[in-house]
């Protein structure tokens, strides 16, 4: 039995978009590889609110962010961390021996302004990482004033992963002062792993030009220079299969409308809380809850793992605490393109399970 997904990623994948990765394939160098990859680039530049460049990675979102890491920093990276996925990008840094110091929060709690601008007027640093979504704790940081204090701060590369926010929540690159924005497939656009994508700016461009070790694979200037030298080709092969159901799937999240997408995103995320609150506790800071996902405190002390079991039964699944969190916390994913009735069988069927009713 297949088992819907309602976990962190990969998410639900829609047969018309795994249909697409079956297209047969196409020369890499091919005329027609250059057009498909200027029409991906076209599409996310609307979604993402950007006239920057798009590159695309035949990895998982956690490639670009070494990549991102190590093409761009030439002085000092600022890591700032509110989970799991913020200390990795520190953990990056370190071993790719760039020089980086990792300013955590405790989880469930968001960075503030105020430390970003303390850290970043000391001069010691050229490079910010911002986790925007944290599945680990359910929290999305606020963006909009993070972004209104790292302006102040012009030398600074600023980075954003927003691998599990990206075509879930309004995120306006350009505006925002965005440097490299990430995301990858298999979270809120809606397709399987095994591809990533982000945003590289001017002063992207220009601070990697700076630095001498920017690795092979994953660095950024190489592939913005070959797509442009290349007429829209990459240095290696690229998963093509990714690129055919990416460029159907952006066509489909753009006549759904972006502003209509994030608010169905909302409409899910609002439902699971105020079941949450009801029956749970809520993990993170209810300032600065997740569109895309809500973790919820066990409250009720649960066997998480079993009644996931019984979910499988019924074909749903859902995800324990990550890390640190597991069995004190569960966490329901609600993105890409499920719906809110699609949440309400979910929460339906939990309350059954679990006798809440």
């Amino acid at each position: 039995m297949h088992k819907k997904l309602f976990i962190p990623g990969p998410v639900e994948v829609k047969p018309a978009v795994l249909e697409k990765m079956a297209t047969p394939m196409i020369g890499h160098r091919s005329k027609d590889a250059s057009e498909l990859q200027k029409r991906i680039s076209s599409k996310l530049q609307d979604i993402l609110y950007t006239k920057e460049a798009i590159l695309l990675s035949t990895s998982s979102g956690s490639g670009l962010m070494e990549g991102a890491v190590r093409s761009c920093t030439l002085k000092r990276a600022a890591v700032f961390a509110v989970g799991a996925f913020g200390v990795r990008w520190y953990e990056m840094a370190q071993s790719n021996n760039v020089p980086a110091d990792l300013f955590e929060v405790d989880w469930g709690t968001a960075i503030t302004p105020e430390m970003i601008d303390e850290v970043l007027s000391t001069g010691k640093y050229d490079l910010i990482t911002i986790t925007h979504n944290e599945t680990s704790t359910g929290l999305m940081n606020p963006l909009e004033t993070i972004a209104g204090v790292v302006k102040n701060y012009p030398d600074v590369v600023f980075c954003l992963d927003a691998v599990s926010s990206a075509g879930g929540s309004k995120i306006e690159v350009d505006r925002m002062g965005l440097d490299i924005c990430i995301t990858s497939t298999q979270k809120a656009l809606g397709l399987p792993p095994g591809m990533a994508l982000c945003t590289f700016s001017g002063k992207a461009i220009e601070r990697a030009q700076e630095v001498p070790c920017r690795g092979y694979y994953l660095d950024l200037l190489s592939l913005y220079n070959y797509i442009q030298k290349k007429d829209y080709q990459y240095p290696s092969t690229p998963s093509l299969s990714h690129m055919f159901a990416l460029d159907y799937q952006l066509d489909c999240i753009l006549a759904e409308g972006l502003e209509q997408r994030f608010a169905r995103h909302i409409d899910m995320a609002e439902y699971v809380r105020q079941w949450a609150r009801e029956y749970f506790a809520l993990f993170a800071d209810e300032r600065y809850l997740s569109n895309t996902l809500t973790t919820m405190k066990n409250t009720r002390n649960i066997d998480v793992a079993a009644l996931n079991r019984e979910l499988g039964a019924r074909g749903y699944q859902i995800s324990n605490g990550y890390g640190k969190l597991k069995d004190k916390t569960f966490r329901i994913a609600h993105m890409a393109d499920c719906t809110l009735e699609e949440v309400k069988e979910l929460i339906d069927n939990i309350n059954d399970i679990l006798k809440l009713n």
